[in-house]
């Protein structure tokens, strides 16, 4: 996975804000999910890491759209897709990641209730889609810290700590 825009991470996961994202900032934004030990798909997860992936990306989701929603895109809906279709023919092949998209009811290209449309990279469809910015990240990593804190999430994992502000 090329790097993307830290988020959060815990012992076995990043979570990250697409760089090259394919759902624009304003309609709704675009985050990744991937596991640090890279594996196929979700089949060659653990139970334990799966569940971790489930639970991580039900935060993800819920940071998502409510940090949004405080930074003026009206999101109505997160939608979760896994992907790795692009790297089939690759030697390495497919990695197991989870995009997470904001669907913005307002949205004009990514349109709210269509599927999201996910032409090739090389067709340029995507270029000039802009990714969360800053504060959106802030708002969302401020939303993951409040959720964790919650009962429904505390004591999940073991959060990584390194000083560093992600």
């Amino acid at each position: 996975m090329k790097m993307q825009i830290p988020i959060y991470e815990t012992s076995n996961f990043y979570l990250q804000a697409a760089n090259r994202p394919f759902i624009d900032r304003a309609e709704g934004g675009h985050l990744y999910l991937f596991p640090k030990k890279e594996v196929s798909d979700r089949t060659k997860l653990s139970s334990e890491l799966a569940i971790e992936y489930m639970k991580l990306s039900m935060i993800a989701g819920e940071a998502l759209m409510s940090a949004m929603k405080r930074r003026g895109v009206d999101i109505g809906i997160i939608n979760y897709q896994d992907m790795g279709n692009w790297s089939v023919f690759k030697p390495e092949g497919p990695s197991l990641h989870l995009h997470i998209y904001g669907r913005a009811t307002t949205a004009t290209i990514q349109k709210y209730g269509d599927a999201v449309s996910l032409p090739h990279r090389d067709t340029g469809f995507h270029d000039n889609f802009t990714p969360l910015n800053t504060e959106d990240i802030q708002e969302i990593k401020s939303d993951i810290a409040v959720l964790l804190k919650t009962k429904k999430y505390a004591g999940l994992w073991t959060e990584v700590d390194d000083g560093k502000d992600l």
